[in-house]
């Protein structure tokens, strides 16, 4: 049986993989511990998955330093542990923001990185230590950049969107048609299964993403279909709409231009990487798997 040790286990991808390897002898391991994790926490272990991690602060309240300590030097002290361990395997999550908080046209693993934000820096300095180490003969390495991930447990931009639809608010910015990718939980699962099991996967940097992008008032569309509910899109004027961000940048409003820009901008990830080193269809398509959690918004109010 094949044996995996967990870090972050309590978070919401943490807590998906658990239910997800249901056949597999797990290990958690808990922040307290990782402070002065050794080799010897780690024996008897094939796979180490390192999923602890200081999230993305869209309050933007948080201590920039909070990124790096987590983020970037706890990183650090899981991958030197591992290296020198038997365990074969090692799998963590950074994120597409470590290369970019906005984007033109698909974001590729071929990008030069240029985070802005502390959470997008942290990110990519632990990536930058990781593949500056080198790798020992017989174990595999894989850095993983998720694009927005949803599911069960799924906390975020995606649960407001689905309460202002529930609460029969209209969507007001229908004359926007931009374009973002998702990534469904049970898709990468189901890639994190793969790297771990196969041992034919090359080390590297891959980008994960659902098959196909959506736009927000595709979003709006599911989340009315998931509560049998007909969408309400509203094609204000896109001029009109724009004039009123600045008018709250003027007056310190909500609506604003940043928000407006976050809202309605195209983020797009490619995932041609990832599924070519897999060789095999990602088992949930971005409609399904959107649905599914929507689904479960519904259910769990």
């Amino acid at each position: 049986m094949i044996q995996i040790a967990i870090t972050g286990s309590s978070g919401f991808v943490g807590q998906n993989l658990s239910s997800y390897l249901v056949n597999y002898k797990l290990k958690m391991l808990s922040r307290l511990h990782l402070q002065q994790i050794e080799s010897n926490d780690l024996v008897n272990i094939d796979a180490l998955v390192h999923f602890a991690a200081k999230a993305h602060d869209l309050k933007k309240i948080s201590n920039p330093a909070e990124y790096y300590q987590v983020n970037t030097e706890l990183t650090k002290k899981v991958y030197n542990a591992f290296l020198v361990s038997d365990a074969k395997v090692f799998i963590t999550l950074s994120s597409v923001k470590a290369v970019a908080d906005e984007i033109n046209g698909e974001l590729s693993e071929q990008q030069k990185p240029n985070p802005i934000t502390h959470y997008g820096k942290s990110k990519l300095l632990a990536e930058q230590y990781i593949f500056s180490q080198k790798i020992p003969e017989g174990k595999r390495v894989y850095i993983l950049r998720p694009c927005m991930i949803h599911g069960p447990g799924n906390k975020g931009n995606l649960n407001l969107l689905y309460k202002l639809v529930s609460n029969g608010i209209p969507w007001p910015l229908g004359a926007f048609e931009n374009k973002r990718s998702f990534c469904s939980i049970d898709n990468l699962m189901f890639i994190i299964k793969e790297l771990v099991d196969r041992d034919d996967i090359q080390s590297g940097i891959y980008n994960v993403a659902d098959d196909i992008p959506l736009s927000t008032n595709e979003l709006i569309q599911l989340i009315s279909e998931s509560l049998f509910k007909k969408a309400k899109i509203i094609n204000f004027n896109a001029s009109f709409i724009r004039t009123f961000a600045c008018l709250g940048d003027f007056l310190k409003l909500t609506f604003n231009t940043e928000n407006l820009q976050k809202l309605t901008e195209n983020y797009i990830v490619s995932n041609t990487k990832i599924k070519a080193a897999i060789g095999k269809p990602l088992p949930v398509s971005s409609k399904d798997g959107l649905l599914r959690t929507f689904r479960l918004f519904s259910s769990n109010p």
